[in-house]
């Protein structure tokens, strides 16, 4: 059972939710859960939630289904971290000059299913 989370407008820099993500791609489920727990990294607060979410969506996925769910058996299938709109804002510089700021927006995906469902996306 192959089931998927967003987050969007997290407002976070692609780069450091990037970091974060790259770390729990391709590990088990609640391995990523425990391991994000524990990071340093604010952004981790919000890519915990995205996958405890796709997690839920696969239990009730398979609830809808009739089948049997196991969440030891969930693997993270994709993981990735697109770049939202980015907020443009001003700050005052010296000699009447105005400095632009990048107040930047990410789009958190992560998708999960078990090892059968990776066998059937690589064919």
């Amino acid at each position: 059972m192959e089931a998927k989370a967003q987050a969007r407008y997290v407002r976070v820099t692609p780069q450091k939710a990037r970091r974060v993500v790259n770390e729990v791609r391709g590990k088990a489920a609640l391995e990523a859960a425990d391991i994000l727990r524990f990071a340093p990294q604010a952004v981790a607060v919000d890519v915990r939630k995205v996958l405890l979410s796709a997690v839920a969506n696969a239990k009730v996925k398979a609830e809808q289904v009739g089948e049997t769910f196991n969440e030891a058996e969930l693997e993270i299938l994709e993981a990735y971290v697109d770049e939202g709109p980015t907020m443009k804002r001003f700050r005052p510089r010296a000699q009447g000059r105005a400095g632009r700021i990048l107040k930047r927006t990410s789009h958190i995906t992560i998708v999960v299913g078990t090892k059968e469902d990776k066998k059937k996306g690589d064919r």
